[in-house]
């Protein structure tokens, strides 16, 4: 016999114990299921800049969960760990780190030795990830680890630039960018963030050359007008028909600039004329194209005024703003100022409002990769869970502008363009080109700019598995099955993995993208440093146990939609990680060690609850699977829960501890292979969600396997369908729960017994309950039951009626009759205190004459019901008083 359970369950013991064993089992692997068919999880890669957060757990739990599923159910199933290197957040943290520890800068460390000090990081922070995951009860095959600067990652970043290169898929130009002045660096369209933000627009006078009079243009950025080459008005606008050709004076710089016509002008936006910097502002560089208007950049990469600024050289962009108002103002150009509050961009690392300027830079041409990886979505290659994000995903690949992929720093993956030395021709390769083509040379600089962090990110669901190389994982295990992640990276990561996919590899690289939402605080607030209200999940590990954890995530959890994070959810967790504890304790106390080997004598014997919690046993096991199929975690989870809890551990166990404890042996067998089976099954279904406690409890069951981690995922039976036994049970259930509330209702205690009288046309229904009568007896404290009719029927009776039955139990033997007349005079004189005072309401015509109609209606009810009440207290004070 195996050892006995321990009273309490200590999830301090069991987790990392647990954990050690299934990794040193490997169970992780696919290989554990050699033969099976694969499926295939890539872990959206965390940041090497923290630690876990709740957004990670809630994360990883959803791909453990579907995971462990799918290798219940014999699948080969790969879950790919890994990290990010994220270029900008951790040249951010790095440079800092060597700023507070050695008060040096990059530049004075150089290249080569700020380049050692970012691994050293990498590698610190990807121990620590990977010792908070494991925490969590991750399954994921830790052998197969990646990273995105691991040597197999960069040569499939390579490969897909030089490819992309060679196809005019990636070019070099100056172009119209994002450019963030603190993390000194070119941002893509989706790195930008946009907030609500009060300003001013500043309405400013522009003279008509040749002329006394003036236009009024309208900015919210006054400083760029030192970069104007032009002004716009719309050519349908008749209020400017006759300017369009003229040139206006830039004010502060007295130089000529044209007034062009252009539809891009909104006629009622302000006064109609729009200043025109091309190198400033994304619209006016597009507009600025059409026109041949000059591009001329006045900012500096920190944000400060460049020469071309003038007398406003070194200012940074705000004091600049302020000293041009002034001038304007004193020149007597400032027309007027307007509050204004308008969406302005924001790094989405460091939070600084975003410069738009043009620079010179690297870009991916989108158009031909977004046309394939639309349609791939609009013909459900790929599908979204739910449908409604793939609106996000079309808005965002139709109107997508060309990437800028290059960084402009020095951690991350360096762009592989190589100039000579000798005539300045640039090479895209591989690797440092040895002669150049052109000249001859042999000395090469690599371009000092890094690639955007989603450009490797993009290649992630094949690059981990060994692509560009044909290896054998790559074979079996793409296209990955299903991608996790949240709604908030639809256009940063996932659109780029599939059209990536569709180029790389010639198929989308996941079949499913399942979208959650996000973790919330209890007030519904992102969680956040500033707020103060992040939870740390390892903290909550250590008091609650990672299973607690993950049940709270689930339960609750549906596709898309946000979770309000509540402490009572870990207590009602814990609660019922300890109620399934006890219950598989009391279930092995009851248990034969050898009872599965009586499977046939067992089943031969079943009676109608056996048959009715296998019967339900049955149905959630086809619900439960149902629902993880469809990505309805926290339906399934919940499902199970309320079984569990309320079927086999409040219902079953108790109405088979009669036979536990009986001497019939026959019966006794049933009810313990019953109980054993449905409790294995239980912790089958519910091992994805809560792994640790389900499997330190199937290690004690008789005839369970190796482990419930590679056990069998249940499946849906015929045979073990009992329509009529659930009907039946369903019945008794009904009896007992409405003697029970009649009890309860006359606060009767447990101890204090009673007859039942039943009367009942359905012959079936009547001889069910007397052969049921153990049932009654130890469940509804009754002394016995007895068919009776209707002219059986004495005053002194309560009643209920359930389907097919009418029940009676008699007061004189529930109630202490001193004790009942005095509760029953308590409730009288309430009632008549709250008639008594409706009465008076309604007596008062002030109140029935201009009170609204719905708010008189309401008092006459309560009237109504206060004197029902009343009625039924005065009957029985009569029946007792008598």
């Amino acid at each position: 016999m195996k050892k006995e359970m321990s009273k309490v369950y200590d999830p301090k013991d069991v987790e990392s114990r647990i954990y050690a064993w299934w990794q040193e089992k490997d169970y992780f692997k696919p290989e554990v299921h050699q033969g099976g068919k694969s499926f295939t999880i890539v872990m959206p890669p965390p940041n090497i800049t923290g630690q876990l957060h709740m957004g990670h757990a809630f994360d990883d739990t959803l791909q453990d969960v579907l995971t462990r599923f799918k290798r219940m159910q014999g699948y080969a199933a790969l879950w790919v760990p890994g990290m990010d290197h994220a270029s900008i957040a951790t040249e951010v943290k790095v440079v800092e780190k060597i700023r507070n520890e050695e008060g040096k800068t990059k530049e004075e460390l150089g290249r080569e030795e700020f380049l050692k000090r970012a691994w050293d990081w990498a590698l610190t922070y990807k121990d620590r990830i990977r010792e908070q995951v494991k925490k969590l009860g991750a399954s994921c095959d830790w052998d197969r680890e990646r990273f995105t600067m691991d040597e197999g990652c960069s040569e499939a970043v390579k490969e897909t630039f030089v490819r992309l290169y060679e196809e005019g898929l990636i070019y070099k130009g100056s172009r119209i960018i994002n450019w963030c002045p603190d993390c000194k660096t070119a941002l893509s369209d989706a790195e930008v963030e946009y907030a609500e933000q009060a300003g001013h627009l500043w309405h400013i006078r522009y003279p008509i050359a040749g002329s006394d009079d003036y236009v009024i243009v309208a900015t919210t950025r006054p400083e760029t007008m030192l970069g104007d080459s032009g002004v716009a008005v719309n050519p349908n606008d008749e209020r400017y028909k006759d300017l369009v050709g003229k040139t206006v004076i830039l004010p502060l710089v007295n130089k000529e600039i044209p007034v062009v016509a252009d539809d891009y002008v909104d006629v009622e936006f302000g006064t109609g004329v729009v200043k025109m910097t091309p190198a400033h502002d994304p619209n006016d560089y597009e507009v600025g194209k059409r026109h041949n208007l000059e591009e001329i950049n006045v900012m500096n990469e920190d944000g400060t005024m460049n020469e071309l600024a003038g007398k406003y050289a070194g200012m940074d962009r705000y004091e600049c703003r302020k000293a041009v108002v002034e001038d304007l103002k004193e020149l007597g150009l400032l027309e007027k100022i307007e509050d204004h509050v308008h969406n302005v961009g924001e790094c989405y690392r460091c939070g600084t409002t975003v410069e738009t300027m043009t620079s010179e830079q690297w870009f991916v041409k989108m158009e031909p990769l977004a046309k394939p990886a639309i349609e791939a979505v609009r013909n459900r290659d790929t599908q979204f869970v739910p449908d409604r994000f793939s609106k996000i995903y079309f808005n965002w690949m139709e109107n997508i502008r060309d990437w800028c992929i290059s960084r402009q720093l020095w951690w991350g993956h360096q762009i592989p363009a190589y100039y000579c030395d000798d005539c300045g021709e640039m090479v895209v390769a591989k690797e440092m080109p040895a002669v150049c083509p052109k000249c001859g040379g042999t000395h090469f600089t690599q371009d000092e700019n890094a690639l955007d962090t989603w450009f490797s990110s993009a290649l992630w669901p094949f690059s981990t598995l060994g692509w560009p190389e044909k290896t054998p994982d790559l074979e079996k295990f793409y296209p990955n099955d299903v991608l996790v992640t949240g709604y908030d990276i639809i256009f940063f990561w996932v659109a780029r993995m599939i059209f990536m996919g569709l180029y790389n590899m010639g198929e989308v690289p996941f079949a499913d993208v399942y979208i959650h939402g996000l973790i919330r605080d209890s007030q519904g607030r992102k969680m956040s440093k500033s707020l103060g209200n992040g939870i740390d999940p390892l903290e909550i590990i250590e008091q609650f146990s990672a299973d607690a954890l993950r049940f709270s995530i689930i339960t609750g959890n549906s596709a898309g939609n946000d979770i309000r994070w509540q402490d009572e959810k870990l207590e009602a967790s814990r609660n019922f990680l300890n109620k399934i504890w006890n219950a598989a304790r009391f279930v092995l106390m009851n248990l034969d060690e050898n009872i599965m080997d009586q499977q046939d004598a067992a089943l031969a014997n079943l009676e109608n609850t056996d048959k009715w919690i296998l019967s339900r046993m049955n149905d959630v096991v086809r619900d439960v699977t149902q629902n993880m199929d469809k990505y309805e975690l926290g339906i399934a989870a919940q499902k199970v829960y309320d079984f569990a809890w309320n079927e086999y551990c409040d219902w079953y166990i108790e109405l088979v501890k009669p036979r536990l404890y009986g001497d019939d042996e026959t019966t006794k067998a049933a009810a313990q292979y019953t109980l054993n089976l449905v409790l294995t099954n239980i912790l089958k279904l519910l091992h994805p969600v809560i792994p640790f406690i389900t499997e330190e409890i199937y290690g004690y069951l008789p005839g369970a396997g190796e482990a419930i981690i590679v056990s069998e995922w249940p499946e849906y039976d015929e045979a073990l369908h009992f329509k009529q036994e659930e009907e039946d049970v369903r019945f008794l259930m009904a009896c007992i729960k409405s003697i029970r509330n009649i009890r309860s209702e006359m606060d009767v205690p447990n101890a204090k017994k009673t007859q039942l009288f039943v009367i009942t046309d359905n012959a079936a229904r009547g001889e069910l309950m007397l052969k049921s009568a153990v049932y009654f007896e130890k469940l509804a404290s009754v002394s016995g039951i007895s068919a009776i009719v209707k002219d059986d029927v004495q005053e002194n009776y309560v009643s209920a009626v359930v389907e097919d039955a009418e029940l009676f139990l008699s007061m004189d033997e529930l109630v202490d009759k001193e004790k009942e007349i005095e509760r029953l005079n308590g409730e009288k004189a309430k009632l008549e205190k709250e008639l008594d005072r409706v009465d008076k309401k309604l007596s008062n015509k002030g109140f029935t004459d201009k009170a609204p109609e719905k708010v008189v209606e309401g008092e006459r009810e309560k009237q109504r019901k206060y004197q029902e009440m009343l009625d039924k207290v005065l009957e029985r004070l009569a029946y007792y008083n008598q």
